[in-house]
């Protein structure tokens, strides 16, 4: 979809231990060097109530999270995201790049817990309507060595203690995404070293800033 002025909708994606953080401390830098205005944020979050679901969603429980009240916390906290913040950004003509999006939700809610894509499809349509992200820039890596980038960062939270055999799934789910969609979806091999990474990032953005 394309939005009206020249705001755009980058996301980054991946599962555990592929360097979001770094990454995304990358690409604001990128769009700082060259006077882009822009806002950061995150999903879940990105809002006071969307952070509020974000701390329910992540922290642990000894009550077993039913997997369609995961997805609907997730769902719910995008919908308060989107009319808050992501919308009146593009609508200004600001690029949104956001840590994680509804690719989040199929990889994870789908793949790793198994929940009907169908239904993921229904909620994206109802909440989002036709708004897509122009780019999603998928971080891939094998989750083994993700998880044990991931360990060496302090305590895990409700999704990082989930075993391997889910991260595989989560992986395979965003696979599954980006070759099902190319032209919207840049697969970017986070084994590389760092820098190699971050070249790859940046044609990205100097592709996505050059088609406006």
């Amino acid at each position: 979809m394309s939005h009206q002025s020249s705001g755009k909708f980058i996301t980054l994606e991946g599962g555990e231990g592929v360097g979001k953080s770094t990454n995304l401390r990358f690409i604001t830098q990128w769009l700082e060097r060259r006077g882009i205005e822009f806002i950061q944020t995150r999903e879940p979050g990105g809002t006071p109530l969307a952070e509020q679901l974000r701390t329910l969603l992540l922290e642990k429980r000894d009550e077993p999270v039913d997997p369609t009240a995961e997805l609907l916390m997730v769902f719910a906290a995008r919908a308060q995201h989107l009319s808050q913040v992501i919308k009146p950004a593009l609508a200004a003509g600001k690029w949104v790049v956001c840590d994680r999006f509804t690719d989040a939700t199929y990889a994870y809610q789908g793949g790793g817990r198994e929940l009907d894509r169908a239904l993921i499809a229904e909620l994206e349509q109802t909440v989002q309507g036709a708004l897509r992200p122009d780019r999603v820039l998928l971080l891939d890596l094998d989750p083994a060595v993700g998880l044990q980038r991931a360990a060496s960062t302090g305590e895990a939270d409700r999704f990082e203690s989930e075993q391997l055999a889910f991260f595989s799934k989560v992986r395979a789910a965003y696979r599954e995404r980006a070759e099902a969609a190319p032209d919207r979806y840049a697969v970017i091999d986070a084994s590389h070293p760092l820098v190699d990474v971050q070249a790859q990032l940046a044609r990205e953005l100097e592709t996505i800033a050059g088609g406006q």
